[in-house]
């Protein structure tokens, strides 16, 4: 009789391919053949079959007859409905925008439209730059206040001027004047003339920008400095005013930390050569941008055509409840996940997840302690770092009070108010002392993180599911899904840039130059590998390989996860007074086969062409196949499972795999 367990795990199964040439293909292949993306989806898979899941249980927290709820619940309650009442948003139709088109509009000069874009920024309309308040590199236990490069609508600066984006940057140029007609009544002659100032616009805001690549380099965004020499530094636009009207007095900020010096240079020094008339332009297609969604189903199905059709490849909008789901759990999300926890998240499955995440880090602990690459210096500072950890399971210990919040009937004065919120609360802050328990990610969230500035590692109760993990089944399909998992956000405390940060989450170098440099020569093989990858999709000559070096952070972690994750069950068999040899088989599979083929079931997925052209160009994680695929390629384990031998389109002679952690 079949295992469900490990019957669900397979049920994908493509005979046709051997799992030598292609572990990813062999466990997903006829589910890849037979399985059609929606209409309404850019991806579907295994993460999306829990986002969807996820949905349905707080649209029915969310549509629950009245009673006995809290203040904070009836709130996100309120915003799903004006989410819901079409009827008032096609009532109300622009007339949300009014007052903050009136002002810009009326603004006399560049020094009051900085006050007005400074208040605009605290109600969810951004602008060249982005600031917020958040752990000091220097010092994680001081909040301090930050700024970065914004003021984009494309999805990276790459979209301006690289060639291989042409043809999204014609589309994105028959958009914005289609947009600003609908949403302003302008002529058709007066929208493609602002169109051509806003693009021009953007287009040098972006040409300063730093890559996709340098903007995951932490040696790159440190660099703290006084405000006073920030604005030497960056002449041309009122900062004092704009943060000022923000709510930040300059002369209380103190060491403030900037990500991208010469964006904002770049953009201040815009900012004083443009006309005040096309600064006002460029304003309020931001204050468009920002709204659009929240307007009439007309303007958001305009916006739609091009962010969702031609950026992503949907080919409709997904049901406006699914939507209004989004909307709650990315604004008001504490205020449902706390509802969604109590009913959905048993606290046995916490328990095993205790139990997962130890043998997660001891497995870590003994590795380490053997590496043959590392000096003993180093590898004390490392394991310092592995005792560091500090894990968070399921849901905060605290809960967000959104008492501040108003929510009513009209959609967007409820997210000018959520924005306000959110503004103060970061305001709040600065210069105080950490507050470690606050989590970046709702319960109801499919999805994992590791902050290096809190050396702490999070998983959502969502993600702990099928086929990441069930509670009591085969422990190898658990240590092979979120042990994985585990492992990986544990391996961003060592990859490229999470390797810069001590145990304390300070970026400090606790290395020494040999261990560095080892370190790289091998991170940098995993680079070469990754970047001869091109998703089957695509076909083998196509540009849109996956960039090595964007990867790499992701890459060291699934490398680093899957091998720990392997250690870690031999540990769990040996508490249990078993090993990988004594362990039964199940469906034919031994004990260590099934680590990996639940390992290539999590990374289970499609996506349509436009998507996957993003992710690579953008998104720091590889393609699932590649996740997989480029993964086990590397790990002895999985060639001493599977038995593979020279001409297996998997194998990789011992001497060329890379071996990190």
């Amino acid at each position: 009789m079949k295992n469900t367990e490990m019957s669900r795990v397979v049920d994908g199964w493509d005979s046709q391919v051997r799992i030598q040439d292609d572990l990813y293909r062999a466990v997903n292949g006829s589910w890849m053949d037979t399985t059609p993306i929606p209409d309404d989806e850019s991806r579907i898979g295994a993460f999306m079959d829990l986002r969807n899941v996820a949905e349905e249980h707080i649209r029915d927290i969310l549509t629950s007859p009245e009673g006995g709820e809290t203040a904070d619940f009836a709130k996100a309650r309120r915003l799903y409905d004006s989410w819901m009442d079409v009827e008032t948003l096609e009532a109300l139709g622009t007339t949300p925008l009014d007052s903050d088109v009136a002002d810009v509009r009326g603004a006399t000069s560049k020094e009051e439209l900085a006050t007005i874009i400074g208040r605009l920024s605290t109600q969810g309309v951004g602008t060249f730059f982005g600031y917020g308040v958040d752990s000091s590199f220097d010092d994680p236990n001081l909040n301090v206040f930050f700024m970065g490069q914004a003021g984009i609508s494309l999805p990276d600066e790459a979209y301006y001027r690289d060639p291989t984006f042409a043809p999204i940057l014609e589309a994105f140029k028959e958009h914005v004047p289609g947009m600003w007609q609908l949403a302003t009544g302008d002529s058709e002659e007066k929208s493609g003339e602002v169109a051509t100032t806003i693009i021009g616009l953007e287009t040098a805001i972006a040409s300063s920008h730093m890559s996709v690549v340098d903007s995951r380099n932490v040696d790159l965004l440190n660099n703290p400095m006084s405000f006073n020499e920030f604005v030497e530094k960056a002449p041309g636009f009122e900062w004092a005013k704009c943060l000022v009207a923000a709510g930040y007095k300059p002369e209380e900020l103190g060491t403030i930390t900037v990500f991208a010096p010469d964006a904002l240079a770049g953009a201040a020094q815009l900012w004083e050569t443009t006309s005040l008339d096309d600064l006002k332009t460029y304003t309020l297609w931001r204050i468009i941008r920002a709204r659009a969604t929240f307007l009439t189903p007309e303007i958001d199905a305009k916006n739609f055509d091009f962010y969702g059709k031609i950026l992503m490849g949907a080919q409709e909008q997904r049901d406006r409840w699914k939507r209004g789901v989004q909307l709650v759990n990315g604004t008001l999300g504490e205020a449902v996940g706390k509802v969604y926890v109590e009913q959905h998240f048993p606290p046995a499955a916490k328990e095993q997840m205790d139990v997962l995440v130890a043998d997660l880090l001891e497995a870590y602990r003994q590795s380490i302690t053997a590496l043959d690459w590392m000096g003993e210096e180093t590898k004390k500072r490392a394991l310092e770092k592995v005792d560091s950890f500090v894990p968070k399971i399921g849901y905060p210990e605290k809960w967000r009070d959104y008492s501040t919040v108003n929510t009513g009937a009209n959609l967007v004065d409820n997210m000018r108010s959520i924005s306000e919120y959110e503004a103060s609360r970061e305001r709040a802050k600065l210069g105080k002392p950490v507050d470690r328990t606050e989590w970046f990610m709702n319960p109801q969230t499919v999805n994992a993180y590791y902050n290096p500035q809190w050396n702490e590692i999070v998983f959502p109760a969502a993600i702990l599911q099928f086929p990441f993990f069930v509670e009591g089944r085969d422990a190898a399909l658990n240590y092979g899904g979120i042990g994985a998992v585990i492992g990986h956000e544990i391996g961003h405390g060592f990859d490229d840039q999470g390797s810069k940060y001590d145990a304390q989450g300070a970026v400090s170098n606790w290395w020494t130059e040999q261990d560095r440099e080892e370190f790289e020569k091998r991170t940098s093989n995993l680079v070469e590998q990754f970047n001869q990858y091109v998703p089957a999709q695509f076909g083998d000559n196509s540009e849109f390989h996956v960039n090595g070096e964007l990867t790499l952070g992701e890459n060291i972690g699934d490398l680093g996860g899957l091998s720990i994750a392997v250690k870690a069950y031999k540990i769990h068999l040996e508490r249990n007074g078993l090993t990988p040899e004594n362990t039964p088989n199940i469906d034919g599979f031994t004990a260590l086969q099934r680590i990996f083929l639940s390992f290539a079931r999590i990374w289970r997925g499609k996506e349509r062409n436009e998507f996957l052209q993003q992710q690579i160009a953008t998104d720091p994680h590889s393609p699932g196949e590649f996740r997989c695929n480029g993964i086990v390629k590397n790990i002895d384990t999985f060639s001493e499972a599977f038995n593979l031998k020279q001409g297996d389109a998997l194998y990789l002679p011992p001497e060329t795999r890379v071996k990190i952690w």
